[in-house]
Parts: structure tokens; C-alpha cells; sequence
């Protein structure tokens, strides 16, 4: 029996009887049952059962409140409908597939549902007469969730359901599904199914082509463009003969049809020809030509893929037939990349193969290729550095290392292979400490020297490995003062200096290793060393010693420099990193010098608070090196003022170079702003001398050296001076006063007139002690550069009587004395500096000195005015004497040319002398026709392969002739109006011939300043960057885009209310970003400190701190061994001052003030 008769069916019959009556009325007693709802429901059942034969639908007419009566209802049925829920669910999803409307309607079980008709006026008194008997009905609908269509027998058509739950999917996924959704969109405000002729509906495009709308156009560097610009294009030339010189490609004449005749299908005669033929149902004739079209445009193709074809065979021949060949071997490796860029040469005519262009592709092919070389020839170290390159990319660091080891065992003798081995191991962040690359340069030098010696008789020597020997020996020094062990190098240059002039007799036979046992107890005697006080030398010790020895007394100064550390620290409120840089760069200047116990006082080397200060002889032993040039020891003796800090004119090795670049002082111009003409280059750029080692936003604060450090230098040049005379001590006296210039200069550059003032009195001084010296009392350099002093300290009176006295006293020689030569030059210079305009320069005191040299006579001072004859006289001679040297120099007469400098210095006086008495014109033509004579031909254009034979010997002269040629334009820019393009051009020539040299990268980039394009300068860069190897040109315009980021900043800043900005951004800091980037993946710049500090030091000031401190780890990455990128970081990034600090630990970096000391140091 059902829960409910109401809903029994008509043919079940009561049962009948007591028991079985009461057992069947149990139900009655459930608390749940109401009789008044039975009854209600009843009564709905025959209400519904009348209205249907009428035909008279259902109206849903339910209010809220009686929906809320029935939600309790609602509550109690949900357990007891939980099955039958589930199988009804199950029976919709079958409904679902039959009809949209069938699943509509019983798709849910969780909703409530109600029928609504509509009907006119007739019914209207029928439907309020039915509406509580409906009310109930609808509620007790909405009760049971579910009501079948059969049971209220309504039209289907106009039946809706409401469905009151949410849905739990609407939770789970982040958007309604798909079929919920209508496909159409609404416009406007009308609604819908009320008026069919003013609703406006459009529906929902398909999903390729909402795809199709939705996709963007492609940019240039997307995969299918970029293959584009791989594609060889369409030739296209002019159909005339070759012979005609036509100045532009022509363009074809188009066919031009005459207008249509008036037809049936074209009566107005408007269609072209192909329309009407289309119209009357004929095939357009262009038809035919579609084929020929289409095997054009595979052409190219088809072209590019057969040359490479060919080339591919002919590479392979060359290798076939002369296995030998490493040159052939290198050129198809090289090809490899060529081959990759362009189509498969195998790929099928009909086909398009498509291939990815990986870097490993290529790299395995490469090393495939050398691998065959290498089979061929197992003796030639190229191709094996070749492969380890290629390696690189694959292999771990400790495989590499076992690789080079290996390859370092079978070529010993080979200086190229170990300057790359050493580089490459130095640069290994993973395996890198300062102690082991150390040794590993001892290891080097000390193989080297035993090839040098015939010690290691199973290899042969190869030509330069003496020069090599140097080449390293000093690479090692700047390592390790790079490293911040500025001891160890001192020390290794007093030992080699020693070991090389001061070496006893008795031990010159013996072999490097030999000697250097010999040397061990000298060194360890504790005898004054080069640069230190009484020094006598290794030769001096060995005679005392075999005579019975001596002991030295040297008596203590009183007036010693003592180091209060409470001093070190002047403002203990400064953060705690900015008080260590300050203390650690404070120790860097005072203590480079290697402690020593001091004799006199019988201290003991338990008394060194530092123990780093002491230097080992198993330190410096291994680097030991015997030099037999005169030339190279020359070079060492400068490269060792270099490296203190004295200019001189000695470059060190190109191998070296770049490696030991950390200063950014190359971009300071000195006084070449307000001095064009007379400006110097006495100081080494872009290297840091020893003591000096300082952030980037710090800057050099301290001019020269402090005074133990000055009093090394002094003693230095008294020792040196012992081992050369004439020209030689001469030269060595030339650099020690521009060393004192060069702090002159210093100081005018930042203006500290105190300093100044000291700095000139002490500077006269060691001038006038020079001259006195019976050597150098006739050497008109020093006489030169003593007038040149004063002048800088603005005593031009007292200068120009120096001049004048240099040049009585220089005798009769005129052009052909080179330092007469100089010294009238700088004289001239100097005088035309002083001119506001070219009026009456013909008058001024330069023409009179560059006449009276032309004269070949005795000097008379200048007394106000120049005769006219002698000027005349004087350009005929300058004439003569330019147009006879030049002839020299091309007639490869190189014995009759004794100095390059004597040109230079000659050019410069004539140009200087036609410049003030004709014009800037007849200047200019005596440099071009001066450069013209100099300049190497090029090879293809040189009818005569032997002519200029000699012009290579003269690169310096062609470079200096260039700097002054630029000078001067520039200074008569700045006196009078000229335009810009001769320097430019002149700059231009200069830098593709010279891109090393710094001067002209200067002027170029202060000549650039003034122009608002810089898409001229950009080119130049991009251009001498894709075809020079030297770094400068990447540092140069690196600089002239932040200059010019620097302007344009400073315009868009300035606080004078609305501004305009002229000059737009453009993306400058993108575009120095990717220069940065280049520059750092280029061979010379990837291990160069100073690139990577000038990286670090823009990222850092555009704020962007994450970015600087993943390259702050990529910089150490390269360049381990740099101290000053550690320092660098540290200003950046102040709170890694402890894993900054425990990082230069692990890598045995130099760290003068541990953390632990400084915390007592603050403590004090």
C-alpha cells in the first residue's frame, strides 16, 4: 500500500477486517502525517482531474510565503528521496540524449518544478475561482521536486522549471559549462520573444573562427619571420648589358590594357579584361601563367639548397685531399654555422623539410668534424683547443679540468696553451682559490723555464717563449693584486728584478733551478730588497758572504708613519659596511708593502699583527724566470713603475690586457676639455695601481701614495738608476717627473689647491735635483717637461723662461733634432692654447718658435713681432723637410729613418705653422697627405705587393699623427665657428685604423655629444664592434649611451616647472642593457673586472636590486678572482655584508679586516 492513499491507484480495494484494517491505517499514527494536508491534497487531485478534459492549463500562481510554509516539507523529504534521486538522475541522463526539451525537464533532481499557461479574458473568472485550490497544488509540487509531464498533462511547449540549488560544478571549475551558456548576444534593449520584428540578436561565431579574430599579427622575431629573413630573396638587376653603368635599378614597364569595348556583359565598360572573360565564362589568360610563378618563387630555394650543396662538397674535398690542412679543417667548422642558417641541402625538391636549429646540432657537428681533424692530425694544439671550446658546452667543469690536464701534459712547451689553461682555470667559480691558481702559475713559469733551458729535453723550445714567460709573470702579479694580495706581487717584482740584474757570476751557468736555490738564501737573509732602504742587491750579498759578511746597521727614522687603528674608524655612527669599506680601503693604501721584521729594533716576526703581510720564498720561488733581452728587461723594469703607479710609456701585453682592466678611469678626459692640444695620457687607464682599490660610486680620494709608499718609489729609482745610464736613465728620470706631473694633474682636476700647492713645491724640487745630475743636463725632455710643470702650476713666466733657456742651450739643429723638435712643438702648443681667436696669430709667439726651429739657428727670445721673409723662408724649409721624410719612408728606406717619433713631432710643427699662418685648411691637408704615406694599403687593391714594405714599422707614428690632427680640429671648434663633419671623419678614419686607443675613443664620444642624432654614431659602433677584437669600442659606447642618458635625464628632472624634453628616451636603458649584454658575451669582455663593475654599477642605479644581485653572481662567475666586485656588491647590497665577506674567505680573497675585528674596533 502506498505511504499516502491520495496517491493509490482506483483499481487497489481496501482490505477489509479489524486487524487487518488497523495494521493498515498504522501509518496513521506517524507524527508526520497531518490529516488536514491529506485531505488539502485530495482535494487537488479531483480538482485536476476536472479541469484537464476542459483543456484548461494550470496558472502558477504561488506566492513566497506559501513556498516558505512548504520548505520545512521540503527538509524532511530530502533523506527519504536520497535513491530515489539517484535512479531518477540516472533515467535523465538517458532523456537527455532523446530531446532538448526532454532534458530540461527531468535532466536535475535537486529542483522544484511548476507549470504556467496563459490565458485570455473568457478564463479569467475560472482562474481566480481555481487559485487557492492551485496554490496548494503547486506547493505540494514544489514539495516532491519532481513531477512527471503526465500527471499535470500541460502542453510542453509551454512548460519552465526554477531551479532554486546552486551548483557545486560552479565551484569546482573556474567558468560555467559550455552548454549553459547561449550562444547569442543581445543588442540593444529590446526583449525578447515580445516583438520578433524589433529584437536584434547575433549569434556566436564558431571556435577556429573566434581563433582566426582573436590571433594577433606576428612580430619580426617570431619563428616564421625570423625564417623569412633566413630565405635568399629574388634577385634583381637591370636587364641592360653589364657594360652600361646605370647609377639605379630600373623599374618594368607594366603592361597597360587598352579600355574595354561596351559589351553585353560590360555595357558600361568599367570591368577589366580578366572580369569579362570571367563573365562570359572564359579562363583568364594570367592563368596560364601561375605555373611558371610558382617554379620561380621555388627558385631561390632550389638555388640556395644546391650552392650549399656545393660548398658542403667542397669542404669535404679539401679535407679529403690534404688532410694537413688546418686552415681548410677551421674553415669547415666554421661553415657548419653558415650551413644551419640557411635550408637543408638534402632535403627533396617536393618537400619542406622542417628542422630544429638547435645550438647542440650545430656544436655536434662541429666537434664531429674536429674529432676527424684531430685523427689527422694529433700533433696540431689548435684544433685540440678548438674542441675544448666546443667541449664547453657539454662537459662538467671537473671534466674540462682532466681534458686540459691532459692536453697540458702532451704540449709543455706550449706558451699559447698554458696562458688559456691558466685563464680557463681562474675563472672556474666552482674550483677556484686564490693558493691554488697561484701555485698553478709557478707550476707554469716553472715548466717553461726548464723548455727555456734545455732542461726538458723531450720538447723543443718554440719561438717567444721568453716574451710569453714575461707575459705570464706579469699577468700573475696583476692577479694577485687584483686578488687584494698586494704583498705577494710586490714582493714577486723586487724578487725578479733582483734575480735578473743582480745576479752573482758564479751562478749564470746554472739552469733556472739552479739559480733560484742560490737565490732562496738571499732572499731569506733578510737583506734590503729593491725599493726598500740600503738596498745593494743580490750580487753585493754574495761577494760580502764569501769574504765573511757583514752586518748592516741602518739607522731607525724618528719620523715613521705610525698607524693608530683607533684613527681607522672616524665616524662610528656610519652603518657598520660603510665603516668597513672605509677601514678596508684605509689599509689597502698604507699596508701593500710585505712586512719585514726590522733588524735595527730585533723585532721578531712573532710581532706581525697581520700574518698575509709576510711573504714566503715557496710563494714566489716557482715564478722565478731568467730574462736574457735586454728588451724584455727594460720591460720589466716599466711594467713595474706601471704597476706602482709611475706612467710610462711601455703597454702591457695584449694577452693580459683586458684581464687586469678594474679601473674606470679610462672615460676621464683630464685637461682635454679646456687643454685640447697639450693634453697627456700619463697615467695608465683602466688599471688600478697597486694600493688603490675602491667602489665605483667612491672613486680615487687619494692622489699619489702615502708616505712609506712614496719613500718605496723614491728608493726605487735610486736603485734603478745604478743599472742604466745614458738614454736609459735618462728615460727612467723622464718618467719619475711625469709621475710627478700626473699628481699635478690630479689635483687640478679636483681642484684641491692645498694639495696643489704642497704637491708643486715638492715636485719643482725633485725637477730641479734631476737637472742637476751631470747626465741629464743636456736632455731637453726633462727640460721639457720641468717648463711644462710650471706651466701647469700657473707660472707661465717662469715657464717660458725654462723654455727658452732648453732651447739657447740646445745648439744649432733645427728639424732634424728630435728633441728639439719636441720640445718647440709643446712650446708652440702651449702658446697657441692661450689665443681666444686667429686674428693676429701670424704675429704671436708660436709662429716665432716654429720659425727660429725651421731657421737652423741660435734661439732669440721672442720680441714681439715676426718678420714675413722668415715665415716665407720657414714653410719652404717645413715644406722640404716633410716631403724628404715621407720619401724615405716610402722608398722603404728604413735605415735612413732612424725614429718614428722625429715624423710625428716634424708633421706636428709644420701643420701647427701652416695652421696659424694660412688656415685650418692647409693644416688639415698637411696631416692627410702625412697619413696617406703611412697608411698600409690594402693587399687586393696594391698593384706592387712589395710597396710600403716599411710603412708597418710606423703604426705608432700614423696614430700619433692622428691624435694631433683631432686635437687640433678640435681646439679651432672651440676658438671659432667650424663644422662638425672633418672631426668626425677624421675620427672616424682614425678609430678603424686604431680602435684600441683611447685619446681618439674620448674625442669621439665628446664630439658626439654635441649632435641630438645619434643613429651615426650608433652605426660607427656597431661597425667597429663587429670587426675589431679590443674592448674599447663596447666600453666607448656603452658610455656614449649613458651620457646620453645622463642628458636626457637631467633635462626631464630639472626643476624649472614644465619641461619639454626635446630628446625623447627611446629606450636608452634597453638599449645599454643589450650593449652591456654583447659585451659581456664577447671573447675579450667576459673576463674583464671593469665591464662587469660598470654592469653591476647601471643595474644597481636604476634600483633594480634583484636583477644586480643575479649579476653580481654571474660577474663572480667569470671573474672570481676580482676583489673589487666583492666590494662593489657590498655598497649595493649592504645586508650581504656577511656572505659577501664569507665568500672572498672561501676563495682565499684578501680580507684586511675580518668582522670579529672591526666588532672590537666599534667596541673601543
Amino acid at each position: 500500500m502506498a505511504l499516502f492513499p491520495a496517491f493509490a491507484e482506483s483499481g487497489e480495494a481496501p482490505a477489509s477486517g479489524g486487524d487487518g484494517s488497523r495494521r493498515e491505517l498504522d501509518w496513521l499514527s506517524n507524527p508526520s502525517f497531518s490529516a488536514e494536508d491529506a485531505l488539502r491534497l485530495h482535494q487537488h487531485t479531483a480538482e485536476a482531474a476536472k479541469l484537464a478534459p476542459e483543456k484548461s492549463p494550470l496558472i502558477r500562481n504561488t506566492s513566497r510565503s506559501d513556498l516558505s510554509e512548504e520548505s520545512d516539507t521540503d527538509e524532511n523529504l530530502d533523506k527519504t528521496t536520497k535513491k530515489r534521486k539517484k535512479k531518477k538522475h540516472h533515467h535523465h541522463k538517458k532523456t537527455k540524449k532523446k530531446s532538448r526539451e526532454d532534458s530540461s525537464s527531468s535532466e536535475s533532481d535537486l529542483d522544484t518544478r511548476s507549470i504556467k499557461d496563459k490565458t485570455t479574458g473568457s478564463g479569467r473568472s475560472r482562474e481566480k475561482a481555481a487559485a487557492p485550490n492551485l496554490d496548494n497544488k503547486t506547493s505540494n509540487l514544489t514539495s516532491n521536486r519532481s513531477v512527471w509531464l503526465d500527471d499535470v498533462q500541460a502542453f510542453t511547449s509551454e512548460t519552465f522549471r526554477i531551479d532554486k540549488k546552486s551548483d557545486p560544478a560552479n565551484w569546482t571549475y573556474k567558468s560555467l559549462y559550455r552548454g549553459d551558456i547561449a550562444r547569442y548576444k543581445r543588442k540593444g534593449e529590446s526583449c525578447l520573444g515580445i516583438d520578433v520584428k524589433k529584437q536584434r540578436i547575433t549569434w556566436a561565431d564558431s571556435a577556429s573562427e573566434k581563433k582566426r579574430l582573436q590571433k594577433q599579427p606576428e612580430r619580426y622575431f617570431t619563428k616564421s619571420n625570423v625564417k623569412m629573413l633566413t630565405t635568399d630573396g629574388i634577385p634583381v638587376h637591370s636587364k641592360s648589358s653589364l657594360s652600361d653603368s646605370t647609377t639605379f635599378i630600373p623599374v618594368p614597364h607594366m603592361e597597360t590594357f587598352d579600355p574595354p569595348d561596351s559589351t553585353e556583359v560590360n555595357p558600361l565598360g568599367i570591368y577589366d579584361p580578366s572580369t569579362t572573360m570571367w563573365l562570359q565564362g572564359k579562363g583568364c589568360e594570367e592563368r596560364a601563367l601561375e605555373p611558371a610563378k610558382q617554379q620561380a618563387s621555388q627558385e631561390p630555394g632550389i638555388n640556395t639548397s644546391s650552392v650549399l650543396l656545393s660548398k658542403v662538397e667542397e669542404h669535404n674535398k679539401k679535407v679529403r685531399e690534404n688532410p694537413r690542412d688546418i686552415h681548410a679543417w677551421m674553415e669547415f667548422v666554421s661553415f657548419q654555422d653558415e650551413l644551419m642558417k640557411g635550408p637543408s641541402p638534402y632535403a627533396s625538391k617536393g618537400e619542406q623539410e622542417v628542422r630544429r636549429k638547435s645550438l647542440k646540432l650545430i656544436l655536434e657537428k662541429k666537434l664531429a668534424i674536429l674529432e676527424r681533424a684531430i685523427e689527422s692530425n694529433p700533433g696540431n694544439v689548435d684544433l685540440k683547443l678548438a674542441r675544448l671550446k666546443i667541449c664547453a658546452e657539454f662537459w662538467e667543469p671537473p671534466a674540462l679540468i682532466k681534458e686540459w690536464q691532459k692536453l697540458i701534459f702532451l704540449h709543455p712547451n706550449s706558451p699559447d696553451l698554458w696562458k688559456k689553461y691558466l685563464l680557463f682555470c681562474q675563472s672556474q667559480f666552482s674550483t677556484f682559490s686564490v693558493s691554488k691558481i697561484n701555485s698553478l702559475y709557478g707550476k707554469c713559469l716553472t715548466t717553461l723555464a726548464a723548455v727555456h733551458d734545455g732542461s726538458m729535453v723531450s720538447h723543443p723550445l718554440l719561438p717567444g717563449t721568453e716574451e710569453a714567460m714575461l707575459a705570464i709573470f706579469l699577468q700573475q702579479c696583476h692577479f694577485l693584486r687584483q686578488a687584494g694580495h698586494s704583498e705577494k706581487a710586490v714582493s714577486l717584482f723586487q724578487a725578479l728584478i733582483d734575480f735578473t740584474f743582480f745576479k752573482p757570476d758564479s751562478v749564470k751557468d746554472l739552469p733556472t733551478r739552479g739559480q733560484v736555490e742560490f737565490f732562496e738564501p738571499f732572499w731569506d737573509s733578510g737583506e734590503p730588497r729593491i725599493g726598500e732602504k740600503g738596498a745593494k742587491g743580490w750580487n753585493a750579498w754574495m761577494h760580502q758572504q764569501e769574504k765573511g759578511g757583514w752586518v748592516a746597521v741602518t739607522e731607525p727614522d724618528d719620523d715613521d708613519e705610525e698607524i693608530d687603528e683607533d684613527q681607522e674608524i672616524k665616524n662610528k655612527t656610519l652603518p657598520k659596511w660603510q665603516i668597513w669599506l672605509d677601514v678596508e680601503y684605509s689599509r689597502e693604501a698604507r699596508q701593500w708593502l710585505p712586512w719585514r721584521p726590522d733588524k735595527t729594533k730585533k723585532q721578531p716576526e712573532e710581532d706581525c699583527e697581520d700574518p698575509e703581510r709576510q711573504v714566503l720564498f715557496d710563494d714566489l720561488g716557482p715564478s722565478l724566470i731568467q730574462l736574457s733581452s735586454p728588451d724584455l728587461q727594460r720591460r720589466l723594469v716599466y711594467s713595474f713603475l706601471q704597476f706602482l703607479g709611475v706612467p710610462c710609456t711601455s703597454r702591457l701585453f695584449p694577452s693580459s690586457l683586458y684581464i687586469a682592466m678594474d679601473e674606470n678611469n679610462i672615460f676621464d678626459s683630464v685637461l682635454s676639455d679646456e687643454k685640447p692640444l697639450t693634453s697627456m695620457d700619463l697615467q695608465l687607464f683602466g688599471f688600478n695601481s697597486i694600493g688603490h682599490m675602491d667602489t665605483m660610486q667612491r672613486r680615487r680620494h687619494h692622489i699619489g701614495h702615502y708616505k712609506e709608499g712614496e719613500e718605496f718609489i723614491q728608493n726605487a729609482f735610486q736603485v734603478l738608476f745604478m743599472l742604466f745610464s745614458g738614454k736609459e736613465k735618462s728615460n727612467l728620470s723622464a718618467c719619475w717627473l711625469q709621475y710627478e706631473i700626473s699628481k699635478i694633474i690630479q689635483c687640478l682636476q679636483t681642484k684641491r689647491k692645498k694639495k696643489l700647492k704642497v704637491q708643486g713645491r715638492k715636485s719643482k724640487k725633485l725637477a730641479k735635483n734631476l737637472l742637476k745630475a751631470p747626465d741629464n743636463r743636456n736632455h731637453l725632455s726633462l727640460w721639457k717637461l720641468y717648463a711644462y710643470l710650471e706651466w701647469l702650476l700657473g707660472n707661465i713666466d717662469d715657464a717660458r723662461k725654462v723654455f727658452d733657456t732648453a732651447l739657447s742651450t740646445a745648439g744649432t739643429g733645427g728639424v732634424k733634432n728630435p728633441q728639439l723638435c719636441s720640445l718647440s712643438l709643446l712650446y708652440a702648443q702651449l702658446e697657441v692654447e692661450l689665443l681666444e681667436s686667429l686674428e693676429g696669430a701670424v704675429m704671436s709667439r708660436a709662429v716665432h718658435i716654429l720659425t727660429k726651429l725651421a731657421e737652423n739657428g741660435p734661439y732669440v727670445p721672442y720680441s714681439g713681432q715676426v718678420v714675413s721673409v722668415n715665415i716665407l723662408k720657414a714653410r719652404k724649409t717645413y715644406d722640404h723637410e716633410v716631403q724628404d721624410y715621407l720619401n724615405k719612408i716610402s722608398a722603404a728606406n728604413q735605415n735612413q729613418v732612424s725614429d718614428s717619433n722625429q715624423l710625428v713631432n716634424l708633421v706636428g710643427c709644420y701643420a701647427l705653422f701652416q695652421y696659424l699662418t694660412v688656415g685650418i685648411d692647409a693644416a688639415v691637408l698637411i696631416y692627410a697627405q702625412a697619413s696617406e704615406k703611412l697608411e698600409v694599403p690594402d693587399p687586393k687593391n696594391c698593384e706592387n705587393p712589395g710597396e710600403n714594405l716599411a710603412v708597418p714599422n710606423f703604426p705608432a707614428a700614423l696614430e700619433d699623427l692622428s691624435v694631433l690632427h683631432t686635437n687640433l680640429l678640435r681646439f679651432h671648434m672651440k676658438i671659432s665657428v667650424y663644422p662638425l663633419g672633418p672631426l668626425r671623419e677624421a675620427l672616424a678614419a682614425a678609430l678603424k685604423r686604431h680602435p684600441h686607443n683611447l685619446a681618439l675613443w674620448r674625442s669621439f664620444v665628446l664630439a658626439q655629444r654635441k649632435s641630438h642624432s645619434a643613429s651615426k654614431a650608433r652605426r660607427f659602433f656597431d661597425g667597429i664592434t663587429r670587426s675589431a677584437l679590443s674592448l674599447e669600442p663596447w666600453l666607448f659606447a656603452i658610455r656614449a649611451e649613458q651620457m646620453r642618458k645622463t642628458l636626457i635625464d637631467t633635462v626631464q628632472r630639472a626643476d624649472v616647472g614644465e619641461v619639454h624634453a626635446t630628446i625623447p628616451e627611446t629606450g636608452l636603458t634597453n638599449r645599454i642593457i643589450a650593449l652591456f649584454e654583447h659585451a659581456v658575451q664577447s671573447e675579450n669582455g667576459t673576463h674583464c673586472p671593469l665591464l662587469w663593475r660598470m654592469y653591476l654599477h647601471f643595474l644597481a642605479s636604476l634600483g633594480k636590486t634583484e636583477k644586480s644581485k643575479g649579476l653580481f653572481y654571474r660577474a663572480i662567475q667569470n671573474c672570481p678572482w676580482a676583489k673589487v666586485l666583492y666590494m662593489d656588491a657590498i655598497e649595493y647590497f649592504p645586508d650581504q655584508l656577511q656572505e659577501a665577506l664569507d665568500l672572498m674567505t672561501e676563495k682565499e680573497l684578501r680580507v684586511r679586516v675580518p668582522m670579529e675585528e672591526l666588532d672590537l674596533l666599534l667596541e673601543v
